[in-house]
């Protein structure tokens, strides 16, 4: 039996085929006698199907010539599937003849529709074999055979011969009992009557299988042969899924269809994609361009599908579509958004809305140095430069960047405080004056308020005198926030001044590392009342 692509219809067949060569291996009874007779009336009832579908295949042949612009190569098809239809209709009409013959030399069927004779192997033998070689079994093999030759002009699949011997059929050539027969043995040889019925019913399925098959490939040739849709659906396109209020949606919509004796392949701008019940699947992340005053990028991508129609034909479609890539709003909040601080832990937070979930940032920066945050989106930027560019980019794909200038850190405040207190350099103190002092730089609070992690001074060395007119007269050194004047306010008399004279202070920044703030040679004076 011929191999590649077949119907159920023929699959079923087989089958039967495969069962009808096993019970011919058994011992026969009544009961496996009767199942040859089932397997015959099923072939048969088949068979008729088959029948009544090609001379359908051969009306609509006729009728797509008729309705078309026909040629004389259309007329020419319509005039060969007439030829193949006859010549199948001779060999059916000569297979059926057998079997009547058969069925009336073993006294046909009883009252109950069963056949009398049902095993009759004798007259099976003596009507397919006979003497001599001149039983119809030789008759049929050299029709079927003269059939496949008629045939293969019009169907390239045709096999050489649809009658084999036993070293020809593929199915019995390594059996040493059945290799050595020839046509006519293997199929009819101590046959019982109802089994020779069926292998006549198989041989008969197997002649208009073929003759489906060259009149389908007919059918091609005059556009006969019309893909079924077997799957009809609605969709719509819209010009967009957002709208604006006040601003009109529009969209269109359709029917759409496919077909699942159709197997198309898609790709998108050379790219292959998924392809599920007719239907492909586009995804690709937008990619920037160049961007309009409004903000909006024009691109176009180009799909093609591609499908193999049943005359072995390619056919491709092409499918161009517009879309609009709008530019990504970046929102950066910070204290000071368009100002940093040189050398300290400036936190941004850069989010973008329009990309919802799929937001993956990553940072880049010229003059700066970026710290990623434990939150989507946050980041540390540490400017090493006057001026800083943020680049921002997701899932690989730039988003856009942002310029900043970068400030000096302003500096501290020297402030001395006395039991608790600021001291009122206006006014001044008592005489002797305090007997402890404490120095402090206190931040600027606009700073501080900014960045309060680098917002931390100490005044780590200074100098405290005790000034009598433009002469000190004592003197003590600090390193520490306090320090005590307890000599000094022994020798301290009204109208003198304690000056402090701030050598170096430290501030501690975002990373606990402390720097030395550069000196301005700044100093307080005191004076005693």
């Amino acid at each position: 039996m011929a191999g590649g692509k077949e119907t159920p219809r023929q699959k079923m067949i087989g089958m039967m085929y495969l069962v009808l060569t096993a019970l011919l291996a058994l011992n026969v009874s009544s009961a496996i006698l009767l199942k040859f007779q089932f397997i015959d009336a099923s072939l048969m009832e088949v068979n008729n199907k088959t029948v009544s579908d090609n001379k359908g295949a051969v009306k609509g042949i006729q009728a797509a010539v008729a309705e078309g612009a026909s040629t004389a190569k259309d007329k020419q098809v319509v005039e060969q599937a007439q030829q193949v239809s006859a010549k199948t209709a001779e060999m059916v009409a000569f297979i059926r003849g057998l079997r009547t013959e058969l069925e009336q030399a073993t006294g046909g069927k009883d009252e109950e529709g069963n056949y009398k004779k049902p095993e009759a192997n004798e007259i099976v033998n003596e009507v397919m074999i006979g003497g001599l070689k001149k039983g119809k079994g030789y008759e049929l093999e050299a029709k079927l055979n003269q059939y496949a030759e008629f045939l293969r002009p019009f169907n390239p699949k045709m096999p050489q011969k649809l009658a084999m011997s036993g070293s020809e059929d593929p199915r019995v050539a390594n059996n040493k009992d059945q290799r050595r027969k020839n046509f006519a043995q293997l199929n009819f040889e101590e046959t019982p009557m109802v089994a020779a019925l069926a292998t006549l019913a198989q041989k008969e399925s197997e002649v208009l299988k073929y003759e489906a098959e060259t009149l389908s490939l007919l059918a091609q040739k005059v556009g006969a042969d019309i893909i079924k849709f077997e799957n009809i659906f609605a969709m719509a396109s819209a010009e967009s899924k957002t709208v604006a209020a006040g601003t009109k949606y529009r969209a269109e919509m359709f029917l759409a269809a496919s077909s699942d004796a159709v197997t198309p392949t898609m790709s998108v701008d050379g790219r292959s994609i998924p392809v599920k019940g007719g239907k492909g699947t586009i995804e690709f992340t937008a990619t920037a361009g160049n961007y309009d005053s409004e903000g909006n990028a024009k691109k176009t991508w180009r799909g093609q599908v591609r499908f193999r129609q049943a005359s072995g034909r390619d056919t491709t479609f092409t499918v161009t579509q517009d879309y609009v890539v709008a530019k990504p709003v970046m929102q950066i909040q910070s204290a000071s958004i368009n100002s940093l601080y040189f050398n300290c832990g400036n936190e941004l937070s850069v989010q973008v809305p329009a990309l919802g979930a799929v937001y993956d940032p990553s940072f880049s920066a010229s003059g700066a140095t970026v710290v990623k945050g434990a939150k989507k989106g946050f980041l540390t930027l540490i400017p090493t430069s006057r001026q800083v560019r943020l680049n921002v980019s997701s899932g690989g794909n730039a988003i856009g960047s942002q310029e900043f200038t970068v400030k000096l850190v302003p500096r501290p405040r020297v402030v001395a405080y006395a039991n608790g207190r600021p001291v009122d350099v206006v006014k001044g103190m008592a005489a002797p004056g305090p007997r402890v002092l404490e120095v402090r730089a206190v931040a600027d609070e606009s700073f501080k308020n900014q960045l309060p992690k680098d917002a931390r001074y100490r005044v780590t060395q200074y100098t405290v005198y005790l000034v009598r007119g433009s002469r000190p007269v004592g003197s003590v050194a600090g390193n520490g926030p306090t320090v005590s004047l307890g000599n000094l306010a022994a020798q301290a008399r009204p109208g003198d001044r304690i000056a402090v004279d701030v050598k170096e202070i430290r501030r501690m920044n975002y990373r606990d590392q402390q720097e030395v703030v550069p000196s301005d040679n700044s100093s307080i004076n005191i004076q005693l009342n």
